[in-house]
């Protein structure tokens, strides 16, 4: 019977190979890392008295230094014990609580037709790397030579270039026999009953190729060659091969760097940084184990596969407004999966640079330092909340307890989640603690910084002074001190609702499909009120000649001109460009969909509060204590939830602002 990769994966990362193997040898206590999943023995396929057989369980792996052996879990159950390879598979499977899969015809089809898809994909790489060398690739090598890239590095990892005409790739695999619904399914053309003849998916663009943890070509990522091209980069659709919340960027090379040995240091943990050049940027600068997610926020699955290789995998994001979104929103997704020995670490570059910038003049030693300065997931959330408000009242710091306490109620283990609270207690104590008498210090009240000033401690230039210093020495940068938010710069929209409004005049086919649903947005800000009352008219009277530009032209006829220039350096401040007429479709409509649902949840979130203030009102009239009770509870809830989603917001938006008046205009990574 054949089994599937993606069942056999399953079946091996349920089971520690070292569970497999510890029931066979007995491990050595002096050489043996329980906690990092680290096994010495005597070898099992020769005598031997000094253990010199190991295995690592992040690897999944076995190999012995004196005999040379080496394998997995099936290997090894097959190699020691004569199992053939069904009963190796059927063991590992009862070990991981699987039952094994029934023969399918079907299932079996569909794994000879991936297989099938992955030798096209194969020759559409090929394609793309002879492009590059031909003349007509002229302008592509020119500029990934001026983005200093080696011929080396192009050749390692398969760059490569899709030429302007429509069916240059199709021509070509159809000339090597490549049937049409073969090239379909690889996403290599666009195709559907609205389009009669299909065309290339990828044209006049630098092409990167996207791996598989087996290091197959499953998709490809495209930056385009032309200013005017509507995305700058652009990856390959869904497909049966790519799924791109489920795949990393660099993944398999990453990971052999990340664990390159036994007894690896912490230095060697893998990186997540945000784009295609920053990884290889800082592949050829000698920084292997770097990956990026595919231009969306890492999800879920993406995290799993960082943890998989690290205990505690390093995120590297811009030091802007855009990355220090990125961060809060990696810090929220990972807190409920951690784990004792589980975590990850935050690594944020100077604002303004990216990876690439800090290696292309000075080599690797800048961006070791960024890593050596990186700080744990707690201080993350720390200087998140705390810098969100001042906290001269004893009702304001109550809320940052709540907020906190609530914000690490999510971790699932109980062991880490109990030493998440009392670090949050230890930080609220000092930052909190009384300011001392005497000196030249007047302030009264509660010190802002005084306190002591742990490992996590990274102040520029010291202890910070500002108004709102964080407790154990995690000071509030000076730019959140001077930004918009801390100053009360409130005449900007909502970012959501700024999203929500330029995504839509900018990307107008969402109109025709969700009419009802955007019809019925109802905008807080009073100027996009006005705003909204002017484009759905100009919408509806447009019919089926609705365009971006036919919108726009109506509105600034209209004397909507600066709000939609507002609206435009808003976004763009904030480096959201799914809001942005360069986006591509389906990246615009997923910006909306997300903004939307924030916006939906926000709004249930103030109706639910005004309801519960009603029901207390009338539980006081009734004299029911015990009920009242249990609103003011609920109550509290809803307004700790509604303030955090109002101050993650709004740090975000101070730092776009910020950001713009510093720059001139946010500038998209290349």
């Amino acid at each position: 019977m054949r089994f599937s990769n993606s069942f056999l994966d399953e079946i091996r990362d349920r089971v520690p190979i070292s569970a497999v193997i510890g029931r066979r040898v007995t491990w050595d206590r002096k050489k043996t890392n329980v906690s990092r999943g680290d096994y010495w023995a005597c070898c099992p396929f020769h005598g031997e008295k000094s253990p010199s057989f190991h295995c690592e369980d992040r690897k999944g792996r076995y190999h012995c230094f004196g005999c040379g052996v080496s394998g997995d879990h099936f290997r090894f159950l097959t190699d020691l014990e004569g199992l053939n390879f069904p009963e190796a598979v059927q063991q590992i499977a009862d070990l991981a609580g699987i039952a094994m899969p029934q023969p399918d015809p079907q299932a079996e089809k569909r794994e000879k037709e991936r297989t099938t898809l992955l030798d096209v994909m194969e020759l559409a790489t090929r394609f793309f790397q002879d492009q590059l060398q031909s003349a007509g690739g002229a302008r592509a090598r020119a500029y990934l030579r001026d983005r200093g890239l080696t011929g080396r590095t192009i050749e390692t990892f398969r760059l490569g270039y899709a030429p302007e005409s429509r069916n240059a790739l199709k021509e070509h695999l159809a000339s090597k026999g490549v049937p049409k619904e073969q090239i379909e399914a690889c996403g290599l053309v666009r195709h559907g009953p609205d389009i009669p003849v299909s065309y290339d998916y990828f044209r006049d663009r630098i092409m990167f190729p996207i791996l598989s943890s087996r290091e197959k070509v499953i998709a490809f990522g495209g930056r385009a060659m032309s200013p005017d091209a509507p995305a700058k980069y652009m990856n390959s659709p869904e497909t049966e091969l790519f799924h791109k919340g489920q795949v990393l960027y660099n993944f398999a090379r990453a990971r052999r760097a990340a664990q390159a040995g036994p007894g690896k240091s912490e230095g060697a943990a893998i990186i997540a940084v945000e784009g295609y050049m920053d990884v290889i940027a800082l592949n050829q600068a000698g920084v292997e184990n770097a990956v990026a997610p595919l231009g969306t926020a890492l999800t879920e699955n993406q995290l799993d596969l960082l943890w998989k290789v690290s205990p505690t995998p390093v995120l590297c994001f811009d030091g802007d407004g855009a990355g220090l979104r990125a961060a809060s929103r990696a810090a929220d997704l990972a807190l409920p999966f951690l784990k004792p020995g589980r975590s990850v670490r935050f690594a944020l570059l100077p604002d303004g640079k990216d990876p690439d910038d800090l290696v292309k003049h000075e080599g690797r030693a800048p961006f070791d330092k960024v890593l050596a300065e990186a700080r744990p997931l707690v201080d993350m959330i720390w200087r998140r909340e705390a810098a969100s408000a001042n906290y001269d009242t004893p009702e304001k710091r109550a809320e940052l307890e709540a907020r906190l306490k609530q914000i690490v109620s999510v971790i699932a283990d109980e062991n880490v989640r109990r030493h998440y609270q009392q670090e949050v207690r230890d930080r609220l104590n000092s930052f909190f603690a009384p300011a001392p008498r005497g000196g030249n210090d007047r302030r009264q009240g509660f010190q802002r910084g005084g306190g002591r000033q742990g490992p996590g401690y990274s102040g520029q230039g010291g202890a910070s002074q500002g108004p709102r210093a964080a407790g154990r020495g995690v000071g509030v940068s000076e730019r959140l001190a001077r930004s918009g938010l801390v100053r009360g710069y409130s005449d900007l929209p909502a970012l959501r609702e700024s999203v929500l409004a330029l995504t839509i005049v900018n990307h107008p086919q969402l109109l025709l499909e969700e009419y009802d649903e955007i019809a019925a947005i109802d905008f807080e800000n009073r100027d996009l009120q006005r705003f909204w009352s002017a484009v759905l008219p100009a919408a509806a009277t447009a019919g089926a000649n609705l365009s971006r530009e036919y919108l726009t032209q109506r509105l600034v006829g209209e004397g909507f001109d600066a709000i939609l220039k507002s609206l435009d350096q808003q976004v763009r401040n904030a480096r959201l460009w799914t809001a942005t007429e360069e986006a591509a479709p389906e990246d615009a409509r997923e910006g909306y969909r997300q903004a939307l649902s924030l916006h939906k949840r926000t709004k249930a979130l103030r109706i639910q509060k005004i309801e519960l203030e009603r029901a207390i009102a009338e539980a006081t009239e009734a004299g029911d204590a015990d009920e009242i009770e249990a609103l003011l509870r609920a109550l509290s809830e809803v307004q700790l939830e509604i303030l955090r989603m109002e101050n993650q917001e709004a740090i975000i938006d101070g730092f776009g602002v910020l950001s713009g008046r510093v720059k001139g205009a946010a500038v998209s990574h290349g």
